[in-house]
């Protein structure tokens, strides 16, 4: 069974998406559409712009949306996933491409989930560390033991959670988790903590916007990133949606129940190949490479 995959931020780089943008007719027209739905040219930041252009917040998240999106259109009749999921803001991406949501109305709700995770960070300093070499418990129970806000954000793969919270809950959790045996803990170069209560203003403003958007029944079940679980329900599609920002992504229990449910082949969609490293460290036997077009 194929198992199609959205890579979230952080995949992007300078020039993404031009040789479809140039190859395609259809992937011109989206693009061209993007740019009119946007209210700017995100096609020059990607395929011209600077590496700082596309670290905009504002920038990066629809320019993968774009691409990931944009990719999977072009594969037209070859696109016939079994199962999609996508991490974090690839689960958009995801959602879109099995049709459970325009490319518009998807669009929208990432460009606003954009500038509203943009906000919250503006709020209150707040980052995000990857640790690397603990078992999932033990992580979740020293951030548990913290009192200042730190939690699990990203289950990425077996041995690799990155946690997110205040400035404050990060340097705590550090030291504990490192006292506790931590192979590696790297802060990461993030404007604020995605995935924690200290996103809560951006949930509550997305919330609005997804309540507005149209949802269909999606051509295969989504594992969505709160539950790792397979939704084909529009309307429990929205709800798990409402909830992403402030809850951990369970990439790694997605990938397990994935493969549970008989996917043995991955293809990532989008820019970079990330996805494809964290699944080889769930199964290193499965299949996984980039789509190709």
């Amino acid at each position: 069974m194929k198992a199609y995959v959205f890579p979230g931020q952080g995949a992007q780089y300078v020039g993404m998406g031009k040789e479809l943008y140039e190859n395609y007719p259809a992937a011109r027209e989206l693009f061209e559409q993007a740019n009119r739905i946007l209210g700017f040219s995100i096609t020059s930041l990607m395929f011209s712009g600077t590496d700082e252009d596309l670290k905009q917040t504002r920038v990066t998240q629809p320019a993968i949306f774009l691409h990931s999106v944009i990719l999977a259109r072009i594969l037209g009749s070859n696109f016939q996933p079994d199962m999609v999921a996508g991490h974090s803001l690839g689960e958009f991406s995801a959602i879109v491409a099995a049709g459970a949501l325009s490319f518009e109305n998807g669009l929208i709700l990432v460009s606003k989930r954009a500038q509203a995770m943009q906000r919250a960070c503006e709020l209150r300093p707040s980052t995000m560390a990857a640790i690397l070499g603990l078992e999932d418990e033990t992580v979740e129970r020293i951030c548990a033991g913290i009192q200042a806000v730190v939690v699990p954000a990203n289950y990425n793969s077996p041995g690799q959670i990155v946690i997110s919270g205040s400035i404050e809950g990060i340097d705590m959790a550090i030291d504990q988790l490192t006292a506790a045996g931590a192979k590696r803990a790297i802060i990461l170069p993030v404007g604020g903590a995605f995935h924690s209560p200290l996103m809560e203003p951006a949930r509550a403003e997305l919330e609005k916007a997804i309540d507005q958007a149209d949802f269909a029944r999606p051509v295969c079940p989504v594992y969505q990133n709160v539950t790792a679980l397979p939704a084909r329900d529009p309307d429990g599609i929205r709800e798990n949606l409402k909830k992403q920002l402030t809850a951990p992504v369970r990439w790694t229990q997605s990938v397990k129940n994935m493969l549970a449910d008989g996917a043995d082949a991955f293809y990532e969609a989008g820019p970079g190949n990330v996805l494809q490293g964290l699944i080889k460290k769930v199964d290193r036997n499965v299949w996984a490479e980039s789509v190709k077009i």
